[in-house]
């Protein structure tokens, strides 16, 4: 079943949803500039946490799963706001206006006149993100007042009677770290709030960098299709569930009924990295998990990520985390 939705069907959904006396946000503790609203039930389960940050700047934390296809179909409208969106998990499935945002593509836009465009989020997929909408004229106050200075780029993010100007670039590993770092703030109160607005500037800040960097708007790639998407993670799954002894490239492929160079392409589209890249990455992490959390020898560690020789296993672990394996067992930070 597929539920076909306009921008002022799901804003009324919201609203009935919270109006309910039956729903569950006030359970919640939340300091005065934050609101946790439920999605609505009829669509499916999550909520999402708004954050006043300050005057014109606002955070959405997001967690949604669907209990069908949702499909949006949006007119021509006036985009009033600077704003971005980066995805942990999940997909916006775009069209001929907006590539598929998630995975390594984020989505960066500038206010002014936005075109119609389709969007979809798919049946039982896990979408958790943060939204954050600016003012114009907050990001104004921070550019020089002779507008010949401004790099290009950032002219177009401040629009009025004009077509919008979109960005999708690559989610950088900071900016991953930065993103998580909101999701799981360690404070409450003023502090939470003065922390989250610090790490949501150094975002914008990444993010600005990198655009005006490149000179230019950012092309988005032919986006790949919600099927080869499936087929990537199913790939990728693959080798969490065979992590001491996974396949061959070849192998890999044909279990996931793709080409090497697809699947190759996939995982660098979704994934930032090659193949043998998130492997490592992947190995690497679990290695460390289990040294710090399960009573287990190293070499015991070595041998359930995949290392039949303990030398190379405490090599390739201190590359990664400056620490050897038993400096982590015991309880020391990595410095990297």
């Amino acid at each position: 079943m597929t539920i076909i939705l306009s921008s002022d069907d799901w804003e009324d959904l919201w609203y009935q949803q919270n109006q309910n006396p039956q729903s569950h946000r006030h359970n919640f503790l939340q300091d005065e500039f934050e609101t946790l609203d439920e999605l609505p039930k009829c669509l499916g389960l999550g909520c999402c946490q708004s954050v006043k940050l300050s005057p014109g700047v606002e955070l959405e934390i997001c967690d949604y799963e669907f209990h069908d296809d949702i499909v949006f179909k949006i007119p021509v409208h006036n985009h009033h706001l600077v704003q971005f969106i980066i995805f942990s998990s999940g997909f916006i499935y775009g069209d001929e206006v907006h590539p598929n945002l998630g995975g390594k593509r984020f989505y960066l836009s500038g206010s002014g006149i936005s075109p119609a465009f389709t969007s979809k989020r798919k049946k039982s997929e896990r979408m958790t993100f943060i939204n954050v909408e600016i003012i114009p004229k907050v990001l104004a106050a921070f550019l020089p007042r002779e507008t010949e200075q401004i790099a290009p780029n950032l002219k177009l993010l401040i629009k009025e009677n004009k077509w919008e100007t979109s960005f999708y670039p690559d989610v950088t590993l900071a900016m991953q770290v930065t993103v998580q770092q909101i999701s799981n703030c360690p404070y409450c109160g003023v502090m939470k709030r003065l922390y989250l607005q610090a790490k949501v500037f150094e975002l914008l800040v990444m993010q600005l960098d990198l655009i005006s960097a490149d000179g230019r708007q950012i092309p988005s790639s032919v986006p790949l299709k919600s099927e080869t998407i499936a087929q990537i993670y199913h790939a990728r799954d693959i080798l969490h569930q065979r992590l001491n002894n996974p396949p061959s490239m070849m192998k890999l492929a044909q279990l996931a009924d793709l080409s090497s160079r697809k699947l190759q392409r996939g995982f660098r589209e979704l994934f930032g990295t090659t193949v043998f890249g998130y492997l490592h990455h992947h190995r690497m992490e679990q290695a460390q998990i289990l040294l710090r959390y399960r009573d287990m020898q190293v070499s015991e560690v070595a041998h359930a990520v995949g290392y039949s020789h303990l030398g190379h296993f405490t090599e390739a672990f201190k590359r990664k985390f400056g620490i050897t394996p038993k400096q982590c067992q015991l309880g020391k930070k990595s410095p990297l």
